[in-house]
This record gives C-alpha cells, structure tokens and sequence, in this order.
C-alpha cells in the first residue's frame, strides 16, 4: 500500500518525539556519569577548562597567542546600557540575564541605555 503524505508527515513528527525522548535519556545518563565522575575525582570548574578565574588543571590547555596584525587597533569596551544597579552591557554578543529578564517583563532596551 502506498502511503499518503500526510501519513509520512505524521510518521516522521512521531519519530521526532520519540528520537527526542531517547536523547533526552542518554543525555540524563551522561549528565550522571560526569557528575559521578567529578565527585570522584574531586573536580573543580578550574581543572575541566570551565573557569577563567584560577589556575588550570592538568589537562588544560594552554591558551593561545595571536599575533597582532600590523595597525591593528583594540577596540575600547564601551558602555552602551546599563540598568542602574551596577549591570552594564557593550552592545555585543549574548545579553545579560539582568536585561533579558527586564526585556521579557515589558522593558524596553531604550529604557537602560546610557546617553
């Protein structure tokens, strides 16, 4: 019997549900064995490479060196919002919880910048 495309869409959403929860139980599993793992052997963030305060463990690896490029300038980190409490943002990359939980209740980003 040839089967519908509509009886293919629905076959592929149910093997989504269940790929999701098979990964959800491995991931629950390795989640256990790590945790295991670094009660063990008594790891800190530090010495799984996770931490940039302190020294690394053993098995870090050593950071890396850039050359500068020739009349490369460094940009100044420059303040473009702030909430008031001490919480500052630049502008650029992921944003800061505090602001994402003021942006979620209504604010607006106009409302912390700095001017």
């Amino acid at each position: 019997m040839t089967k519908t495309y509509a009886q293919i869409v629905k076959q592929i959403e149910t093997l989504k549900l269940e790929a999701e929860k098979l990964r959800r139980n491995e991931i629950d599993g390795v989640i256990t064995r790590i945790r295991d793992a670094i009660s063990f052997y008594n790891l800190s963030a530090a010495d799984l490479g996770l931490s940039t305060r302190g020294k690394p463990g053993p098995k870090a690896a050593a950071p890396t060196t850039r050359k500068k490029r020739k009349g490369a300038a460094k940009a100044l980190a420059v303040v473009k919002f702030a909430n008031g409490s001490g919480g500052t943002w630049g502008g650029r990359g992921k944003r800061p919880t505090w602001l994402r939980d003021a942006l979620a209740n209504g604010k607006q980003l106009s409302d912390f910048a700095v001017k």
